[in-house]
């Protein structure tokens, strides 16, 4: 909990994974944010954080970027402050895509892949993307604010078949 509040206010998703078996292509995977308005929440992204960016107001920050999942634990962590968010957003997703320079990898190929999202020390999602095994990008959490009640978080498991530039524009549409 954070603040007067009720909700989550500042967030960290890390990831990792296992480098790529010697003479195979890299394993590159990177966390990706997309932050949505209220005028529209499930269209084009207001503002999109991925490798090498960060918001414009500072909000959201990609602290850490792995580009072989070479280390110990968490490897890419992004760190978002919710309740510094503008009023006008209302919508955070947060995602994970994989760079297919070296041919069509999907999760379910990448060994020892997991994401954490938690607030503080609170572990809210662990998940290894087993029911996205098929999936080139998936999504993992929702962040979506309720007024006077704060932000709200919501496991978000969906896979998508989209490389790391269509998937910003894929990865908050509505489902289906």
């Amino acid at each position: 909990m954070s603040g007067l509040n009720k909700g989550v206010g500042k967030i960290e998703v890390a990831l990792k994974w296992d480098p790529a078996p010697s003479g195979a292509p890299v394993h590159d995977l990177d966390l990706v944010a997309a932050v949505y308005t209220a005028e529209d929440p499930h269209g084009t992204p207001a503002q999109l954080v991925h490798f090498g960016s960060r918001s414009p107001d500072g909000t959201i920050l990609l602290n850490r970027d792995s580009r072989t999942g070479q280390g110990f634990g968490f490897d890419e962590v992004m760190t978002l402050e919710l309740d510094r968010l503008a009023p006008r957003y209302v919508r955070v997703v947060v995602g994970v895509a994989i760079q297919q320079g070296g041919g069509r990898i999907v999760l379910g190929s990448v060994a020892g892949s997991a994401v954490r999202v938690s607030e503080g020390y609170t572990e809210l999602l662990t998940d290894d993307f087993a029911a996205v095994s098929g999936a080139t990008a998936a999504t993992v959490a929702e962040f979506t604010r309720n007024g006077t009640e704060g932000w709200t978080f919501r496991p978000l498991s969906r896979g998508f078949d989209a490389d790391p530039e269509s998937f910003g524009s894929l990865m908050g549409s509505a489902r289906p």
